[in-house]
């Protein structure tokens, strides 16, 4: 049965608009509404659900299980069988979903028009198109849009240093599974990418907010406060701040918040995500891959449709009409 549509306002997360305010909301511990220390019993209780815990996880570790990539403080590179599903996703596959996806409402970039391109040198010193995009590793609506924009960008270069991580584990959409770019490289002749993960996905020591990760520069924070608003985004208020995932293509294309639902990866796990991808009919591989052909699109327009086995391919080509992009 297909979803009711998704407002814009409830795939995004958000956030104040200026810097210095710019911060997920806080989580704390919650209190014993009683406001009293726990009894004798409680403490034993939890000590119980301890060394239960303790126990499963060494019976999974010693059966082989792998520990989990969202260890606080961890890294978790991709394994290359996923690294290759995710960056090898067969064109027919792209060119079968088009932007045809009839349970899962997608979102395409928004066009902009008459603003200042946003450029920067390749590793080849060329000068080239840039892809800018903010988020964080604790952000469901990141998770959900990493899957497609890893997807797309991989028809324009290579990928490495991409992390396993999932979204925060209390917060909607829990653990939802992705990847992080805390570590990613990206290269290419056509465009330039750049990211910021500003927050981990784990509380900092105080609990009182998520672990600061990296800082946006000052020029990548003005992008952010210029375009991430109202004048630039249908359906913004100003009282949603600057929402994230934030992408800006060449400031030709925008796109703020998750293209499609993080309740769309419900209960999978990465592997099967990835796994899945070579499969058309599947509700989850359209969403993700009908996004990963708008975002191709507005990049082709971008790189005078370069590559053209990718600009002129069918999904991409449906992806331009729908978008009006000549």
């Amino acid at each position: 049965m297909a979803k009711s549509p998704a407002s814009k306002k409830n795939i995004a997360s958000h956030r104040p608009a200026t810097q210095a305010a710019r911060r997920p909301p806080a989580r704390v511990a919650a209190k014993s509404s009683s406001g009293r220390p726990a009894g004798l019993f409680t403490w034993l209780a939890i000590g119980l659900v301890v060394v239960i815990v303790v126990t499963l996880v060494l019976v999974k570790v010693l059966s082989g299980g792998s520990t989990p990539a969202t260890s606080k403080g961890s890294f978790s590179p991709v394994d290359p069988t996923t690294m290759a599903q995710v960056t090898g996703v067969p064109a027919s596959v792209f060119n079968a979903v088009g932007v045809t996806s009839p349970v899962v409402q997608v979102s395409a970039p928004i066009p902009v028009k008459g603003q200042p391109p946003l450029t920067a040198q390749t590793s080849s010193g060329t000068t080239a198109p840039e892809v800018f995009y903010l988020g964080a590793e604790y952000c469901p609506y990141c998770a959900a849009q990493r899957w497609s924009t890893i997807i797309a960008l991989s028809r324009f270069g290579t990928w490495s240093g991409l992390g396993n991580m999932a979204s925060y584990a209390h917060d909607t959409y829990p653990n939802t599974p992705s990847f992080t770019f805390v570590r990613a490289s990206y290269k290419s002749k056509y465009i330039v990418f750049k990211s910021i993960e500003e927050y981990t996905n784990y509380l900092n020591a105080a609990g009182t907010n998520y672990q600061l990760l990296q800082t946006p520069t000052k020029a990548e924070q003005a992008l952010v406060v210029k375009y991430d608003t109202p004048k630039f985004i249908p359906g913004l208020t100003k009282a949603d701040g600057n929402p994230i995932p934030f992408i800006t293509m060449d400031n030709k294309f925008l796109m703020s918040g998750a293209s499609f639902s993080p309740d769309t990866l419900t209960n999978l796990t990465r592997s099967a995500i990835a796994t899945g991808l070579t499969d058309s009919s599947s509700p989850v591989t359209d969403a993700i891959i009908a996004s990963a052909n708008y975002q191709t699109a507005a990049i082709c327009s971008l790189t005078n449709n370069l590559p053209a086995t990718v600009c002129s391919s069918s999904g991409v080509m449906a992806a331009k009409t729908a978008m009006k992009i000549k």
